[in-house]
């Protein structure tokens, strides 16, 4: 069976060599320019224009038009959205699998709501790729991808939240203590798919090492990590020095964020996606 992972932009893969793999991209939207989040957009160009921008921005999530192109010259798929608390991805993806399925009922599709976003996303990309890779069968993928899903984290820790309240995703209260004397603001993906500040914190050294603490919290004991930052690689490389050096053969690895996740974690900020304890556990 010709299997094709399909991921939203959230996930910050764009290709995946070795893999039938497609991205589809979610669009940050302004009354200048619409920036369509794939592997050609400058991503720190656009991150410029928006420091300078003084209107209004949002966020687009793609059509089921464009879910249903991605599909096409498959069997089977598996799509990984983000959060459907944060976008209209998952309700798209879900629509353009119902009608693909419709089309040709031999076809199987499944449709992950990753209730996350970024490298708990990717986490997940990369799993259903080892799992594809190894041979299994689209209903022992499924199975294998649920068991999964509940033992990834994501914790965050961000220098502004501007855009993520402008857009209702957070606070604006708490949004407007960032910034101000050098406060971090650290959160977490919460169970039902919101993103929750549990910590504010003062100068970024120990923003890092609190960020480390709340893996720890959440089961963290030297499993996979992905890292991924706006323009905060030294913090990035920080908080990998930490983890590195207590769990000397941790898998991290460090990427940037593409256009969607820059939006909302805006510069200096970065998104860590772990395993960790099972989430009922916690």
């Amino acid at each position: 069976m010709n299997i094709r992972i399909v991921s939203d932009s959230a996930s910050d893969i764009f290709a995946f060599d070795g893999v039938n793999y497609a991205s589809v991209p979610l669009k940050i939207i302004t009354s200048e320019k619409q920036y369509v989040d794939n592997a050609d957009l400058d991503v720190f160009g656009m991150t410029e224009d928006l420091k300078k921008y003084k209107g209004e921005s949002k966020s687009s999530c793609p059509n089921v038009a464009e879910w249903n192109e991605a599909f096409q010259g498959c069997d089977a798929v598996f799509c990984v959205t983000i959060t459907r608390n944060l976008s209209g991805s998952y309700n798209s993806a879900t629509l353009a699998v119902r009608d693909f399925i419709e089309e040709d009922p031999s076809r199987k599709g499944y449709v992950i709501d990753t209730l996350t976003a970024g490298p708990e996303c990717a986490l997940i990309v990369d799993k259903l790729a080892a799992l594809i890779a190894e041979g299994k069968s689209f209903e022992e993928i499924k199975k294998e991808i649920i068991e999964y899903k509940n033992k990834t984290h994501l914790v965050f820790c961000l220098e502004s939240l501007r855009n993520l309240a402008n857009n209702g995703r957070i606070n604006p209260a708490i949004a407007k203590l960032t910034g101000v004397l050098g406060i971090r603001m650290v959160g977490k993906a919460s169970l039902e798919g919101t993103l929750e500040v549990v910590s504010k914190i003062r100068g970024s050294e120990k923003a890092v090492v609190e960020t480390y603490l709340k893996m720890k919290e959440h089961g963290y004991r030297g499993q996979r990590v992905r890292i991924h930052h706006c323009k905060s690689l030294a913090n990035a490389e920080k908080l990998r020095d930490i983890i590195v050096d207590n769990y000397p053969a941790a898998d991290v690895s460090i990427h940037t964020t593409g256009a969607l996740c820059s939006f909302y974690a805006e510069e200096g900020g970065y998104l860590v996606g772990y395993e960790g304890s099972p989430k009922e556990l916690k």
